[in-house]
């Protein structure tokens, strides 16, 4: 089940080059224009073996997968057809190994924490949870990953300006730069997405995720 306005066109895909090095992460709709305008082909890994199918040809493979694999796909319905969500894609003439930091936004802290206050430790829906400098801005506080972590709004308001130490308050874990993104890091917890774990090298790659 998706999120209320969230589809299957949304689901992640990874974007790997010519010489399959990851590139990044893309949603399912821009993997589909890729494909479309044949700039790159679906890779599906099987008993460890690399299979490459072009638009038409996943088209038929989306036919079979319907019937006997259905509940390990996202599905995409069209007019005349359905079409199973890859999850990785392989750029033809692209070669090219982007090395970028993780963003700094709402998103990857909240994936960072696992949506947990890092204070008290429970989980929350992430509408539920509001951003914390430990050290306060009005106390030279910066804000950056060592800084920022999440917390639940009765945590923040206890909190208030003070540092944890001041509030009597533990964090339950340094907050530390993620090394690749934590989005990633989550998706790789999911058996759909055990696929990519091959490509992944934390120690010369950091995944951008791209809306």
């Amino acid at each position: 089940m998706f999120a209320p306005g969230v589809t299957a066109l949304d689901s992640n895909v990874l974007v790997l080059n010519r010489h399959y090095a990851p590139v990044r992460v893309v949603s399912a709709r821009r993997a589909f224009c890729l494909l479309f305008k044949r700039i790159a082909e679906i890779v599906h890994v099987q008993d460890r073996e690399y299979i490459s199918y072009d638009f038409d040809s996943w088209r038929e493979v989306s036919e079979h997968r319907a019937r006997y694999e259905r509940e390990h796909h996202e599905w995409i319905r069209c007019v005349r057809f359905e079409l199973a969500v890859p999850k990785i894609v392989r750029l033809l003439v692209y070669d090219r190994l982007p090395r970028q930091p993780v963003k700094f936004n709402r998103r990857n802290i909240y994936a960072r924490d696992g949506n947990r206050c890092q204070y008290c430790g429970r989980k929350y829906a992430t509408s539920e949870l509001t951003l914390d400098h430990v050290v306060p801005r009005s106390r030279g506080g910066g804000t950056d990953w060592t800084n920022i972590v999440c917390c639940c709004v009765k945590c923040n308001v206890h909190k208030g300006g003070r540092t944890p130490g001041e509030a009597r308050m533990r964090l339950i874990a340094e907050p530390v730069k993620p090394k690749r993104s934590p989005v990633v890091t989550v998706k790789l917890t999911s058996e759909k997405y055990q696929s990519w774990k091959q490509f992944l090298d934390a120690a010369y790659w950091n995944v951008e995720l791209r809306d």
